[in-house]
Parts: C-alpha cells; structure tokens; sequence
C-alpha cells in the first residue's frame, strides 16, 4: 500500500519503509514524526485531503541539500550579484500507513 503526503509545500508517494528527504522538520534523530495532511491513500482519494489518515516516520538526520549558486548579471551595466543557498532537509524513513 502507499500514501500520496503533502509537507513543506511539496507531495511525496510514499509507502512503507521508504526513505525520503523534506524540508526541515522538528525533531531529533530517532524521533517519531505524524504527518496528517494525506491526499491518497490505498484507493481513498481525499478532498483535500483523507479523513483520519495518517502516516507515521521516523527521524533518521537533520542534513543540508547541496548548495545552489544564485548568479544574476544585467548585460553592459557592470552589475553581477552572487549568493548562495542549503536548503535544511530532515531525512525520514516510513514506518507506517494508517487508513
């Protein structure tokens, strides 16, 4: 069986023992997080999202995404900004769907 959760603006299909990377979420690693906001489960289809559903995961890191180079120029202007980003990730392994 596996899920479609939505976290951090983003959905993930998921099923169990899946290993995923989200954005930052609290809690430490061994910590067990609940993720409510299910949009699919099974053959259960929500609107928005599934009533009474729920998908449990455990904290396996906190990490940080590779950085990514924001470069802008504007052409014969002598204008360039550089900046750099590392998104924080929280890495979480399924260990249960719950219908």
């Amino acid at each position: 069986m596996f899920a479609v959760i939505q976290t951090g603006g983003k959905q993930y299909k998921v099923a169990k023992d899946d290993v995923i990377r989200v954005e930052r979420l609290p809690g430490e690693e061994g910590s067990q997080v609940v993720l409510d906001q299910v949009l699919l489960v099974g053959d259960k289809v929500g609107a928005p999202v599934v009533s009474g559903a729920s998908v449990t995961a455990t904290v396996v890191a906190q990490a940080r995404g590779p950085k990514i180079i924001i470069f802008k120029k504007r052409r014969r202007q002598n204008s360039r900004r550089k900046n750099g980003h590392r998104q924080d990730l929280t890495i979480l392994r399924i260990t249960d769907i719950k219908e």
